[in-house]
């Protein structure tokens, strides 16, 4: 059995699995964690082919979420909290489609793809873009280039570089293996346009435990050279908000939820986003689908 690589942070209470997003690893929620375990066992996993877990051929939603299950498995965690930021948001919504009985509530923190074919224009350009950059290699500079990138969300540089160290993989050359390498990371991306291509309210269907839909509440950084992407990003979030809105009307078990952050905010505000997902657990015998907002 190929086993993920887990990091138990250790505490009492509601297990919290924790995930990450495309091309990183479980350290983006060292800090998050810290303040969780106050009142949760918490669990942060190495997706396949990411940080120190080993690949998965091919990289496919139900063979990641089976292997997602046999580590907690290895850990004794029958029942959980399933939390995942960006892809880790997807991946974290199938593990409750494909284990219903495993879930108490999954949690979704902004990981949400551009809609259905030709509804957001521009889409298409984006996952060409993660294509062809899709398991390179990167220079000796690349972790001081991370770092400078993540100050622009405000991200301190000890926490940016310590999770940018942690998502790749060093080279005899002095430069960095990105993570997963490039056969995995096409398969992974064809994944997330698969379920992107859905469009969110047609994608949540069938998933009966309680879910909380995080958005991000702030734009990404203007980038001058990409305009196109600025624009397609408005469009999206304004486009989002409304469909998140419309399920918390119509599925009592949808709660939506809005982080005055950017896109990267298990980084950006891990103190806001650990609050965020412990009140949520704590009401969870109420369900009942809430708004809730954190600045």
């Amino acid at each position: 059995m190929t086993l993920l690589h887990v990091r138990d942070h250790g505490g009492d209470g509601t297990p919290l699995v924790l995930l990450h997003g495309a091309g990183r690893s479980h350290a983006d929620w060292d800090a998050s964690a810290a303040v969780l375990t106050a009142g949760h066992r918490v669990l942060a996993v190495d997706l396949p082919g990411h940080g120190r877990s080993p690949g998965v051929s091919p990289w496919a939603i139900p063979a990641v979420v089976r292997h997602i299950a046999d580590a907690l498995d290895a850990h004794d965690v029958p029942e959980a909290v399933v939390v995942g930021h960006s892809l880790g948001g997807l991946v974290a919504v199938e593990y409750a489609r494909a284990f219903e009985g495993r879930v108490r509530a999954a949690v979704d923190l902004d990981g949400f793809w551009y809609g259905r074919p030709g509804e957001y224009p521009g889409a298409e350009r984006v996952l060409e873009l993660l294509r062809s950059s899709a398991g390179a290699v990167a220079p000796p500079g690349y972790i001081e280039a991370q770092v400078a990138h993540a100050a622009r969300y405000g991200i301190p540089s000890d926490r940016a570089e310590a999770a940018a160290r942690a998502a790749v993989r060093p080279l005899p050359d002095g430069g960095w293996q990105t993570l997963p390498e490039r056969a995995a990371a096409l398969e992974m991306y064809g994944e997330l346009g698969r379920l992107g291509a859905l469009g969110v309210t047609a994608w949540l269907d069938g998933v009966t435990c309680p879910l909380l839909l995080v958005q991000a509440g702030r734009p990404e950084p203007p980038r001058p050279s990409m305009a196109w992407f600025d624009d397609l990003s408005a469009r999206f979030a304004r486009g989002l908000a409304a469909e998140l809105a419309g399920l918390s009307r119509n599925r009592a078990t949808v709660t939506v939820g809005r982080i005055d952050a950017g896109h990267p905010m298990v980084l950006e505000a891990p103190d806001t986003v650990a609050a965020l997902i412990a009140g949520f657990v704590r009401d969870l015998p109420d369900g009942q689908a809430r708004e809730t907002r954190s600045r």
